[in-house]
């Protein structure tokens, strides 16, 4: 695997991401390469991904449920 050396972060990014590793429960490591993964990855990807997942379902007529709804 590759590795990546950033120099000159400005120390109130280093520490906003130290809190948001701490929130997540994961290393300051592993929370950067969950940002660059994400940065990273095909947005594309993912919606064909679960396009693909839902196709062949059948899926009822909700314009019924709305008339039936009691109307606020």
């Amino acid at each position: 695997m590759a590795q990546v050396l950033i120099r000159q972060l400005d120390d109130n990014i280093v520490d906003a991401l130290k809190r948001r590793a701490k929130a997540g429960g994961r290393s300051l490591e592993a929370e950067l390469r969950e940002i660059l993964r994400e940065a990273a990855s095909d947005p594309w990807e993912e919606l064909l991904r679960i396009r693909e997942a839902l196709s062949g379902r059948s899926y009822s007529d909700s314009s019924e449920l709305a008339r039936e709804a009691p109307r606020k």
